[in-house]
């Protein structure tokens, strides 16, 4: 066995091992080495206590200051309270009972020590209970002391089981197999860029002696993890490649063209240069796998539709896969609407150029269901358009030509992966998402799709004022707010209101909302609306919108209660639609121009971006308004600054993504399996990841099974346990 697939079980123990696995994820000595440091301490210049964050664990460098036992409880009890000190601040240290005997003993002033817990509070005064602690200058000589003084400690995730010094030990023990890590690269290419061998590194992100070789180390370990996940998107690429498909040219005087004759506007160059990508790969017999990404409003839904088109002219059968229910049925209606009697193929007025456009969700009736199912498999339907319903075993189709799915980050890959099963050979893939995402996570998440974006939005489409609303702060914006939503209503407009949660029982007792109700919506009342779609409602059809017709939807609503409402929001029957993030997506109604986001800060950047392209979609300008309880100072108040700030959906996904961790973006929502990267920085380290990308795509085109670099083989098969692969399998 290869020393770094060793169990850690053999080398630091039964307990030790158990409580790795359990608690970091780590199983063997290989998984241990990439365990890398957080950070470095010098010891030099301690941890400041004066910066101390509350309620997290921390280790510390400090010195005694003093030390006494003290009674309480009648004498009963006693406690030993140690203040320690590193110049920049003071904290306490208190062990009770039996505990305080060994650390009364040592723990003397003068005496320095690392010492780990975490932050509590206790009458003003930061503390850890009962620390673990490691003293540092026991029986040591000058010249060891002085070596001390000036080592660079490493600092690594750590847990409350397990101390970050005693990681550092267990390393210690299996640093010794770091000689014997395989190197994946080529010495032509590690020299090519100045990089130090994977051995060298592992030793040196774990022992540096000085900061020059963290630097080099992390170079090299970057390097290794780009590079890695790039010559398997690569390959995945060259696979695809090699698959075939049936090329899907456009014809003339066909579908599309009857189509194009009818728009009532010209489509923009941005829209032009996509559909020109697109239409490219459909004439190749190797399936095309694009991403579209573009602005909500940014025409998406036109540049899919033609594509369609053309399948259908050149004989093939189009489907497009929807979220949910109120998408797919919204996506039916408004692409029938497009298409008038073209959607009528074989019916009576229909057009002779004209194809079927079915529409097949789970809570269809039978017959309605059955005739959806003929009309796929006899190849009467040209374009069907549905949810997950799609997949079940029972859909046959005639000619499966491409297969288009909308908001990709909502379908499983297994869901993606069984419809393009069901072509007679591999059909095109079009993913289209409307959260912009940047450039190097398109390189990394998607980088097994080639990325097309749609960055203008089309003439007709109107700003968005988007402003923060300090409900707590300044409660009589609260109550302008709802007067601008009047006065939208007085103008002929309507408007949304989004609650994070639907309310009536579904997680908070209905108290709570009757408590709030009186104080909510009043001038001076600083409590603010229970923020639940259903409670609210009632609230502003009784309070500040009475009068006004204002109605709910969210998920939990039967499919056809949910589909006569948006059906009298879009006619203009409804004045005032409280929602819950259902709308998100995809729900298009010109004249809606306000919405109102109750407890603006529980959403993500991303989404709160999302929401606001509902409106401003007619010629009349759009109005968004944050409301937001949110300390003025705090990080959820920044978040909806640059919201308001900007309507660059790509800047704004750099900020959403700066602010969670990379791992959310490749790790769980992704693939089912933690992050593999642990010193890449998406947004950071966009140059290392290009290169990486121009690097890897050469190595894989020259020797696309990596026949001469068995060593690289290995590291893509550590990279790419079964999970992952399969998840780039079905990407």
């Amino acid at each position: 066995m290869p020393a770094l697939d060793e169990p850690l079980k053999k080398t630091l123990g039964a307990p030790t091992a158990k409580v790795m696995a359990e608690h970091l994820d780590l199983h063997t000595v290989g998984d241990l080495l990439h365990h890398y440091p957080r950070r470095y301490a010098e010891r030099g210049e301690l941890t400041p206590l004066a910066e101390l964050p509350l309620d997290e664990h921390v280790t510390v460098f400090a010195q005694v200051a003093d030390a006494r036992v003290l009674s309480f409880g009648g004498g009963s009890g006693k406690r030993l309270e140690v203040n320690i000190t590193d110049g920049s601040g003071r904290l306490q240290l208190v062990f009770f009972g039996n505990g305080l005997h060994k650390p009364h003993k040592e723990l003397l002033p003068g005496r320095r020590a690392m010492f780990a817990g975490k932050v509590s509070k206790f009458r003003q005064t930061f503390q850890l209970a009962h620390p673990a602690y490691e003293l540092l200058d026991a029986d040591t000589d000058a010249g060891s002391v002085a070596a001390w003084a000036n080592q660079l400690i490493p600092l690594y995730p750590a847990c409350k089981q397990l101390e970050s010094w005693k990681i550092s030990k267990a390393v210690d023990m299996v640093l010794p197999s770091a000689q014997e890590a395989v190197d994946p690269l080529t010495p032509a290419l590690r020299e090519g860029r100045g990089l130090i061998t994977l051995p060298e590194a592992l030793l040196k992100i774990h022992r540096p002696q000085t900061k020059a070789d963290i630097a080099t180390a992390r170079d090299r370990l970057k390097w290794d993890e780009a590079f890695v996940l790039q010559v398997a998107l690569a390959r995945r690429r060259y696979a695809d490649a090699q698959l075939p498909a049936v090329a899907r040219k456009p014809t003339s005087d066909g579908l599309l063209d009857a189509f194009d004759a009818k728009l009532p506007f010209t489509l923009t160059e941005g829209q032009q240069k996509v559909t020109k990508e697109i239409f490219d790969d459909l004439a190749t017999e190797h399936p095309m796998h694009r991403l579209l990404q573009g602005e909500v409003g940014s025409g998406k839904t036109m540049v899919a539709l033609r594509a369609m088109l053309t399948v259908v002219d050149a004989g093939g059968q189009a489907a497009m896969l929807a979220p949910t229910e109120v998408l797919a049925q919204q996506h039916h209606r408004s692409i029938t609407e497009m298409m008038g009697e073209l959607a009528e193929g074989g019916m009576l007025g229909g057009s002779d150029a004209g194809t079927k456009v079915v529409l097949l969700t789970g809570s269809m009736g039978m017959p309605a269901r059955r005739q959806a199912l003929l009309d796929l498999v006899t190849g009467e339907a040209g374009l069907v358009i549905g949810t997950h319903a799609l997949i079940e075993d029972k859909v046959q189709f005639h000619d499966l030509g491409l297969v288009v799915v909308d908001e990709q980050h909502r379908f499983g890959v297994e869901q993606r992966d069984a419809l393009r099963g069901k072509g007679k050979q591999p059909p095109h893939l079009l993913v289209m998402t409307a959260t912009p995402i940047p450039r190097t996570v398109a390189m990394t998440v998607f980088g097994d799709l080639e990325t097309s974006v749609l960055d203008q939005l089309p003439a007709g489409r109107s700003p968005i004022a988007t402003h923060v609303v300090p409900a707590k702060d300044k409660p009589h914006f609260l109550a302008r707010a709802w007067e601008r939503v009047r006065e939208e209503v007085e103008n002929g407009h309507q408007a949304y209101v989004v609650c994070p949660r639907i309310g009536d029982g579904d997680d908070e007792p209905k108290k709570k909302a009757k408590a709030a109700e009186e104080t909510a919506f009043s001038e001076e009342g600083s409590k603010r609306p229970p923020l639940a779609v259903v409670e609210i409602a009632e609230q502003l059809a009784k309070g500040p919108l009475n009068g006004l017709r204002v109605e709910i939807l969210h998920g939990r609503m039967q499919p056809d209660d949910k589909d006569d409402v948006m059906r009298r929001f879009a006619a203009g029957d409804v004045d005032v639609l409280v929602a819950t993030t259902v709308i998100e997506v995809g729900v298009n109604v010109p004249n809606a121009t306000a919405m109102v986001i109750m407890d603006a800060d529980r959403f993500g950047v991303s989404q709160l971006h999302q929401l606001r392209g509902r409106v401003g979609r007619g010629s009349a300008p759009g109005l968004c308004l944050l409301v937001s309880e949110a300390h003025e100072a705090s990080p959820a108040r920044a978040r909806l600054s640059a919201v308001a700030a900007t309507l660059d959906g790509f800047e704004l996904s750099r900020i959403d993504l700066e602010q969670r961790r990379e791992g959310d973006v490749l790790g769980q929502a992704q693939s089912g399996v933690r992050s593999s990267l642990r010193m890449l920085a998406v947004i950071e380290d966009e140059e290392v990841i290009a290169a990486a990308r121009e690097e890897a795509v050469a190595v894989v085109a020259a020797d696309p099974d990596l026949e001469r670099l068995p060593e690289l083989r290995i590291a893509l098969d550590a990279l790419l346990d079964q999970e992952r692969e399969q998840y780039l399998d079905k990407g």
